[in-house]
């Protein structure tokens, strides 16, 4: 009898979902639209406040740009809108892990 020795090749960067450039894919492109929409909603604002058409197209292509990077994933599979939020998760978590000791040997402490 013999016996075949199977080996599993599983490559690297193979990521499950398809994607238009490296780290942005459809979940990345619901938020930035997201993102983007926010940034609409400032840009009309300043330009309600301002009148300024140059001030506000400038906020828009700017918000448009950073929220595309701030939701593209790098080669670790991590993004700057998921550093963020692993960081407020961390900052809300608990620190202080207050405890009380109890005697470990106490047939030690009896012959003190």
């Amino acid at each position: 009898m013999t016996q075949e020795s199977q080996t599993l090749y599983i490559p690297m960067g193979v990521k499950p979902e398809a994607e238009w450039f490296p780290g942005f894919g459809k979940q990345q492109l619901g938020k930035a639209f997201i993102g983007s929409l926010l940034t609409v909603l400032l840009a009309l604002l300043l330009w309600l406040i301002n009148g300024s058409v140059p001030m506000a197209l400038v906020t828009f292509l700017t918000g448009v740009s950073a929220s595309v990077m701030m939701t593209t994933k790098d080669r670790n599979n991590l993004s700057v809108l998921d550093q963020v939020r692993f960081m407020v998760r961390f900052a809300k978590s608990q620190k202080v892990y207050p405890y009380r000791t109890l005697p470990e040997w106490p047939w030690q402490e009896e012959q003190l």
